[in-house]
């Protein structure tokens, strides 16, 4: 069984099965699809295109199920699923808002299906949330997800440092809680910056919990190897650099990037090492009105490689941009 990403167009044809899809761009008659589709309710920026797709396939046999709202198919060793959960279902308390009870319920859920899937190893997440630097009950909506996540791994007994999952949290105007997931029978190599303070270890300054994700992590699917960057911003130590400066953050963030593929390299069992122009980069900006600035800045530094640009809110109010990369290699004999 190997695992592929590629964009899928309606006239390009794949080989294998499809394990689950993203669909990028605004698309109010998004048609239902046979396996898990994720959509990122945010405008594609320089596209020719009003959305575009990117699918997950395998070449061995798959199966599928629904599980506590969550669409799920998988191959033998890699489970890909999708859940959305709308925060209205949940009532504030004295002990949450809304938008927490909901992260926390759905993560337990997730945690649920793939214990009973026996695919136990979150390797990578997209969380997609509805004015994440928006403020109610009292906090921020990113922190109020943190809270209800850090809570559903602590719950389930799963680390909330170290050995977690590759991720990101991206913000949208509306829609919502959006979670995909890939996850394995085999444990990640959870793989971190030097140049950073781990999330986890994040001072209290930004909030009562602090995020649970990798910087970045390794994952074997049968007889390959993955990367996976997590949304990666201009940030040094703990500290956002170059606020307002659009340009000096994409040098920033690509310092970071290149950190993490130097630390993959470090570990790596495949070959040949991962490089920049080598791994697939989907840029989230802030500011449409950036896009170009981004786009020119980005292309030399990332060595040609294909990046999808996509407007949409990030964790910190003054981030400009944020990047998540990815590649597959093939593991040597």
């Amino acid at each position: 069984m190997t695992l592929q990403h590629a964009p899928c167009n309606a006239d390009t044809p794949h080989p294998g099965e499809p394990l689950g899809d993203a669909v990028i761009g605004l698309t109010p008659d998004l048609p239902d699809a046979a396996w898990p589709r994720q959509p990122l309710r945010a405008p594609l920026l320089l596209a020719n295109a009003a959305h575009r797709r990117e699918r997950w396939f395998t070449d061995g046999p798959v199966q599928q199920g629904h599980s506590e709202g969550i669409h799920w198919r998988r191959s033998a060793d890699a489970l890909y699923g999708v859940i959305e959960q709308h925060e209205a279902d949940f009532p504030a308390t004295a002990q949450g808002a809304p938008l927490q009870h909901a992260s926390q319920a759905l993560y337990e859920r997730v945690f649920r299906l793939l214990q009973a899937q026996g695919t136990p190893h979150l390797w990578r997440v997209w969380n997609y949330l509805a004015r994440i630097n928006d403020a109610s009950h009292g906090l921020e909506r990113y922190r109020q997800f943190n809270l209800g996540r850090h809570e559903a791994f602590v719950q389930a007994r799963r680390e909330t440092g170290g050995q977690v999952p590759a991720a990101c949290a991206i913000g949208v105007a509306h829609g919502p809680l959006s979670v995909a997931f890939l996850a394995g029978n085999s444990p990640l190599v959870p793989l971190e910056n030097p140049r950073q303070v781990s999330a986890w270890h994040y001072p209290a300054q930004y909030g009562p919990r602090a995020p649970t994700f990798s910087r970045a992590a390794l994952a074997y699917p049968c007889d390959q190897e993955a990367l996976f960057i997590s949304g990666t911003a201009s940030i040094v130590g703990h500290e956002t650099v170059h606020p307002g400066d659009v340009a000096a953050q994409c040098h920033e963030t690509v310092r970071n990037i290149a950190c993490l593929v130097d630390e993959a390299n470090r570990v790596r069992r495949s070959a040949p090492p991962f490089s920049l122009g080598g791994l697939s980069h989907r840029a989230y900006v802030r500011h449409a009105a950036d896009a170009q600035t981004v786009q020119h800045t980005l292309a030399p530094l990332l060595q040609g490689a294909p990046l999808v640009l996509v407007q949409a809110d990030i964790c910190r109010a003054d981030l400009l941009v944020e990047i998540e990369c990815q590649a597959i290699h093939p593991l040597t004999a």
